[in-house]
């Protein structure tokens, strides 16, 4: 194998270029960029490192430095698109009218945030290093900022203008935020926060009108807004592999070894839909699993792909709270507190038979860090401890791990 092409330069694409390097692999590695700049971290985008400068050092923080991918041979291409996969001649257009030609071609194309139906252009959206700017600078004159969606980019956004002492108001089609992510109750203790910090929600509201300066909901309420930004969700990139004829369905679908139906084109990160070995098929939109799946689909177009067993995990920050959740939880399964002090908890959750499926915490800080890393460790062992030792905050959880 001679040359591998890798189309988005985001976390995941550019994690597995260089795990290819660290695996061996000595041919030609193309990096295709459709930005204009070094790839760089998301999380910093809506969570932005205050203490800098007030400038886009707050929320550009690079993968790696432009010389470190020369270093590696890996050849950056930036702001440049791929227009098309010609799979017979194993072969890619780009949009400088150039062809490059692959043995192996990764498609790590991410996802594109979703768009409000609105006539109003002046609706922003948070993906990009471009849309942190836009949204910042507009920022600095606002007064009143709607953001519509209570998901955890839009309550991310949403506790970082609060603290720039600027009032934001959140819309929200349902009754209840991040009901996607986020169980209700842990949910419900963040939401407390927010408007104890002046944040207004606006619940089960369906929005009939966007001007410029005006938000109009259903019931008749009129929210003023100088800056307003769209947080409901993303949708994976599948727009090539489409056209190339690969099976895409919420995603670009893969086998468990990220390969397509095509041998030679694999797919990871937000736009492949992939099968786990625990949770079956399964899309996941974190910088955990863009980072995971670099490595592994690395692994996985050299031939050395073992089983991907790694468990869902991600964080949120918002103000001085620290969410994380490691697996998937179910409303269904049993829920036990483990109470840590200092208004810090974990939420375990199993299932009917026992075995711990997630684990929920939220606590000032990382206060939460050390045990919801032994409970990721539970959950890939399929361990099913009792409850009350699951509650005992007395009790160490890698003595569940040794049981």
């Amino acid at each position: 194998m001679k040359s591998i092409c890798i189309i988005g330069a985001g976390e995941c694409g550019t994690r597995a270029a260089f795990a290819l390097r660290e695996e061996g692999f000595e041919g030609s590695i193309t990096l295709i960029n459709g930005e204009d700049c070094t790839p760089y971290e998301r999380p910093p985008l809506s969570k932005p490192d205050r203490a800098k400068p007030e400038d886009r050092n707050q929320f550009y923080r690079e993968i790696a430095p432009v010389e470190k991918f020369a270093e590696h041979k890996i050849d950056l291409l930036t702001n440049v698109h791929v227009t098309g996969i010609n799979r017979q001649d194993q072969s890619v257009n780009l949009s400088n009218d150039s062809t490059l030609t692959y043995d192996k071609l990764l498609l790590a194309t991410g996802a594109t945030p979703r768009k409000v139906e609105s006539n109003d252009s002046s609706v922003l959206v948070m993906r990009t290093l471009a849309d942190a700017e836009q949204i910042y600078t507009k920022a600095q004159q606002a007064k009143e900022v709607v953001i519509i969606g209570a998901g955890l980019i839009g309550l991310e956004l949403a506790a970082e203008i609060c603290t720039r002492g600027i009032r934001v108001t959140v819309v929200e089609m349902a009754d209840r935020a991040m009901a996607r992510a986020v169980p209700l109750a842990t949910a419900s203790k963040i939401i407390e926060r927010h408007v104890q910090e002046g944040v207004c929600f606006k619940f089960n509201s369906k929005i009939v009108e966007i001007t410029k300066h005006q938000i109009v909901l259903g019931d008749g309420t009129l929210l003023p807004s100088d800056l307003t930004v769209a947080a409901i969700g993303v949708t994976p990139n599948t727009e090539l592999a489409s056209a190339a004829n690969l099976t895409c369905e919420n995603g670009i679908c893969v086998s468990s070894t990220l390969q397509t139906i095509d041998p030679n084109i694999f797919a990871a990160g937000d736009c492949a839909n992939f099968t786990h070995p625990y949770y079956g098929q399964i899309r996941q939109e974190t910088w955990r699993n863009a980072q995971e799946h670099g490595n592994y689909a690395a692994l996985c177009m050299l031939g050395k792909a073992q089983n991907f067993t790694h468990i869902p995990w991600f964080w949120s920050d918002q103000y001085d709270l620290g969410l994380q959740i490691a697996g998937l939880h179910n409303e269904t399964d049993t829920a036990t507190i483990r109470d840590l002090g200092d208004e810090a908890t974990i939420t375990f959750y199993t299932s009917k038979s026992g075995e711990i499926t997630a684990a929920v915490g939220l606590g000032k800080g990382n206060k939460v860090a050390k045990d919801i890393r032994l409970a990721e460790m539970l959950i890939a062992k399929n361990k099913a401890p009792s409850l009350i030792d699951l509650a005992n905050p007395m009790l160490n959880l890698k003595k569940l791990l040794r049981a």
